[in-house]
């Protein structure tokens, strides 16, 4: 089966790529917007996940990560703690989900928004529409091989 693609916003002052790498495998949490959560869900074992640095200048992809564990609960909306806190949550009716996500590598260079705007061919992605705050969002077979080829990645190394 194929995978699907997708594209993860971190801020990289909270979870830089560098720590990403060092850590391995993450559980990719917080997501609380519909869509986003659409995307959480559709996620399986083996997709693969740009991973973008937002806020931050320039913001634009730095690296990949695999979808190692389908969506679960999110540990965080139990979590008094936490920002992403839900006392509307509860373990047995959890609203938020999350999924696990592994590091797989940098890319040899940031792919930055600028650049991805300005490619014509790219003008669907969400990350380029003006307004776009998904922190997780989809992404075409043809815009992942498009990106990759803007750093000089071949599919099969990534």
């Amino acid at each position: 089966m194929k995978p699907n693609y997708y594209l993860a916003k971190t801020d990289p002052s909270d979870y830089p790529i560098t720590r990403f790498a060092s850590e391995g495998r993450t559980v990719w949490d917080g997501v609380t917007n519909a869509q986003a959560l659409q995307a959480i869900r559709a996620m399986r074992p083996g997709d693969r996940v740009f991973i973008y640095h937002s806020n931050t200048d320039p913001a634009g992809i730095a690296g990949i990560g695999e979808v190692v564990a389908e969506a679960h609960a999110d540990p965080s909306q139990f979590d008094k703690m936490s920002p992403y806190f839900d006392p509307k949550s509860t373990p047995g009716a959890p609203r938020w989900q999350c999924v696990d996500v592994g590091y797989v590598r940098h890319l040899p260079r940031l792919v930055t928004l600028a650049e991805l705007k300005a490619e014509p061919r790219l003008c669907d992605m969400v990350v380029v529409q003006r307004g776009s705050r998904l922190s997780v969002q989809p992404v075409t077979p043809e815009a992942w091989r498009l990106v990759l080829a803007m750093v000089g990645v071949g599919v099969e190394d990534a």
